[in-house]
């Protein structure tokens, strides 16, 4: 399961975005994982509490998942179709040939703080630290 693998890597990421940013905390972390990426969102969301479990600084963080459809463009009539649905195979003609659209991305979209605050100097110490 390379998903936890992936869930630690956001965490570090963010948290050194949040550094910079001199953010106090972290709401939500939106993840834009595509259909086809070969990442399965539900490990994600399993994996989650394992990644922030040593980092206070995540305590309360949440994680969105915006799931993106595999679509793809068939190279021989045209179709534009969901890829998995139709187990790769376009639905008009049936052939396999396909340019794909959408649905192989994988990215941090988003990372939300609390409406009520504002950037500090304070972020980088208790970002730092860990329940060892």
């Amino acid at each position: 399961m390379h998903e936890l693998g992936i869930v630690f890597e956001v965490v570090k990421v963010v948290e050194q975005v949040a550094k910079e940013q001199k953010l106090p905390s972290v709401d939500t972390i939106v993840l834009q994982v595509g259909e086809l990426c070969g990442v399965i969102p539900v490990y994600l969301d399993e994996c989650w509490p394992a990644a922030i479990d040593k980092k206070p600084y995540f305590k309360n963080t949440k994680l969105k998942l915006d799931v993106v459809p595999g679509v793809a463009k068939c190279r021989q009539c045209g179709e534009v179709f969901n890829v998995i649905a139709n187990e790769g195979y376009c639905p008009k003609c049936h052939s396999f040939d396909k340019d794909l659209l959408s649905g192989r991305e994988f990215l941090i979209k988003e990372i939300l703080v609390p409406e009520d605050e504002t950037p500090t100097d304070q972020v980088s110490e208790s970002s730092d630290q860990t329940d060892d």
